[in-house]
């Protein structure tokens, strides 16, 4: 009975003629990177304007097929001599998202654990006085309805912004920020760029915000708000010169009417990845310094 059994697998597996390949490490290091490319190009289409590009190309994908099956030769001639045409023009258009997408690739902490990327740049976050600086100077005009403007630089430089407002170079404290919103003075319009404990640039002009789906009762400094963090990595602090409401715009978010300890949770968080930074680095330059030693 078992002879008889495997004659039968023989007999099978010689007619399908079944195919094993062989699976290397490289092969499933491979898959993972694709994988992980994949999702990320998912998630960049469904966060960005991208999303209606994708259902336009799903329309003319499926009229040009209607076409390939009725052989309607001259909308097939249209189409692929338009492939290249429409190719560019997608990266034109969408330059800005597909810009985000890269530096959002680049923002991965998996990247920085590996190799201790620009290790000799200057740290972007900030101390405590600064933070408590921010706080109380953002609560202060609140309360006065006094509009504000704070941009906090993180990963991301934003040199390109900083050059549109006024060069500054001052630490960051409570009357100062008051004095440059303060109505009727020179700096108040626009917003301020912080970089660790510095204030940069000030009147800098930001980008709108294009989401439909924000509150139509928002004005232009919430919109700019909003467009900043959609396009950095940075945590913008918007307060309401109508209703003195502090607000605060992260990741293309917009957290509104946000309590003091509210806004200091989200300041200690971005102040919190400077530390995840500064071990990595120790870690690297005391296994640096280490193999040194051994060396010698």
């Amino acid at each position: 009975m078992e002879q008889r059994i495997t004659q039968m697998m023989e007999r099978y597996l010689s007619i399908v003629d079944v195919y094993f390949p062989e699976i290397h490490l490289t092969d499933i290091i491979e898959v993972m990177i694709l994988t992980f490319l994949i999702y990320q190009i998912m998630i960049w289409i469904k966060n960005t304007k991208a999303w209606m590009l994708l259902k336009g190309i799903i329309v003319l994908a499926v009229f040009i097929l209607v076409a390939a099956i009725f052989k309607m030769h001259t909308i097939l001639f249209v189409a692929r001599n338009s492939v290249t045409v429409m190719a560019t023009a997608a990266i034109v258009v969408f330059q800005p998202e597909l810009r985000r997408a890269l530096e959002k690739l680049g923002e991965r902490k998996f990247l920085t654990s590996v190799v201790p990327f620009e290790t000799n740049r200057e740290r972007v976050r900030f101390s405590e006085e600064t933070m408590d600086s921010m706080i109380d100077a953002a609560y202060s005009m609140g309360a006065v309805k006094t509009g504000a403007l704070i941009v906090v630089e993180q990963a991301i430089r934003l040199t390109e912004y900083e050059s549109t407002g006024i060069r500054l170079d001052c630490i960051v404290s409570r009357q100062m920020l008051i004095n440059i919103f303060e109505h009727n003075t020179p700096l108040h319009d626009g917003a301020i760029i912080v970089r660790g404990d510095r204030i940069v640039s000030a009147t800098c002009y930001l980008p709108l915000s294009d989401n439909m789906g924000l509150s139509k009762d928002l004005g232009t400094r919430h919109r700019a708000a909003v467009g900043m963090s959609e396009v950095s990595d940075a945590l913008v602090i918007a307060v309401s010169e109508e209703t003195g409401a502090v607000s605060v715009a992260s990741g293309g978010q917009l957290y509104r009417n946000i309590s003091r300890e509210e806004l200091r949770d989200k300041l200690t968080a971005v102040q919190n990845k400077k530390t995840d930074t500064n071990k990595l680095i120790a870690m690297w330059k005391g296994r640096h310094s280490h193999e040194e030693k051994t060396d010698e």
